[in-house]
């Protein structure tokens, strides 16, 4: 596809993102997201909600709010005109066909870009997809937008949100917080990429602040084009269990002595875990998604074959004991009595 300039658009085009529409605003990335955009003062955000759903009391101040049937495609498709960019957030709880709904609302509608439900590791990593247990629902994710020939979709590879990895017990980055106990995957030191919604939130609006497209031939300068139909990598640290575990006792005043450390071979647990999830146990597919980005292959670690876009958007460089006080605080604190299916133990 030939590059696109400015210069030759329409009369009337504006070189930039203006009207932003979220699903999930009330969410943990979705309010990250909402407040970054709207502290940029580019951009009107407006939170796709569900008729009834929460309280606009529960959104971000400043956001405009349009209530939707997701059974009537006339309303989602009213509610989206006008939109340039949608952004997609939903729980794992969503019914599955909400996803495909959005996408062809916003071709409906003719909203030029969709950031697909995608948060995660490196989606161009088929292997990685195919054993990872997500990467199914990210390539249908992103066929169906596709499908729809309208919108172009920007996925953003962030790998797995820092806080609530650490937080959310044994079955996913290993630790459980409260009983001080850790499993190491192997020896503990596989390195992979990690971000927590803060940089989630930053990079978003980051990148809807860029030009949509160059100029002309001669402007080089960062432009949300760059990503049309493909991944932006963001990430927060490259770290190991072992990383997180030296900050959680920096942060927790503890060393090894007060905290019980066991390994386990990942591909054993890796095995263990689709083996729970056929019996239908839903910790059995947490732990195989999560173990799976640790096998010493390095698969979790994105930055070391793409790089990360954190420089050309300008993202700062993040204090880790900072991110592993939050999650401590999630972990030992009323966070997960919030959460309807809670820890993954």
């Amino acid at each position: 596809m030939s590059v696109q300039y400015a210069k030759d658009q329409p009369k009337g085009f504006t070189n930039s993102i203006e009207r932003v529409a979220i699903v999930g605003a009330t969410g943990n990335v979705g309010k990250h997201f909402a407040e970054s955009l709207l502290k940029t003062g580019k951009h009107t955000v407006t939170a796709i909600t569900r008729s009834g759903s929460k309280n606009p009391s529960d959104l971000p101040k400043g956001l405009k709010v349009a209530e939707v049937d997701y059974n009537d495609e006339s309303s989602l498709v009213a509610a989206l005109k006008g939109q340039q960019f949608l952004v997609i957030t939903m729980s794992v709880m969503a019914p599955p066909d909400t996803h495909e709904k959005l996408v062809v609302a916003a071709a409906k509608a003719g909203v030029p870009y969709v950031m697909p439900n995608a948060y995660g590791g490196d989606i161009t990593n088929e292997k990685l997809n195919s054993e990872g247990m997500h990467g199914t629902s990210v390539k249908a994710h992103i066929g169906s937008i596709e499908k729809q020939g309208v919108s172009a979709w920007v996925a953003m590879c962030c790998s797995f949100w820092y806080e609530w990895s650490v937080s959310a017990g044994s079955s996913a980055y290993g630790f459980d917080i409260k009983e001080k106990t850790v499993t190491f995957y192997d020896e503990g030191t596989e390195k992979i990429n990690t971000s927590t919604w803060e940089q989630c939130g930053r990079a978003l609006a980051a990148l809807l602040s860029l030009k949509e497209l160059p100029e002309d031939e001669s402007d080089k300068s960062p432009t949300l084009s760059q990503w049309k139909n493909k991944p932006f990598y963001v990430s927060s640290f490259l770290v190991s269990q072992r990383d997180i575990l030296d900050s959680l006792h920096r942060v927790l005043g503890t060393t090894d002595a007060d905290w019980k450390i066991s390994y386990e071979n990942s591909g054993e647990r890796y095995k263990g875990g689709i083996e729970a999830m056929q019996k239908g146990d839903r910790s059995g597919f947490v732990k195989a998604m999560y173990v799976r980005a640790f096998f010493p292959t390095g698969d979790g670690n994105f930055e070391a074959k793409h790089g990360t876009a954190n420089g050309v958007l300008g993202l700062p460089k993040e204090d880790l004991d900072e991110a592993t006080k939050r999650a401590a605080e999630m972990a030992t604190g009323d966070f997960w009595s919030k959460i309807s299916y809670g820890p993954a133990k």
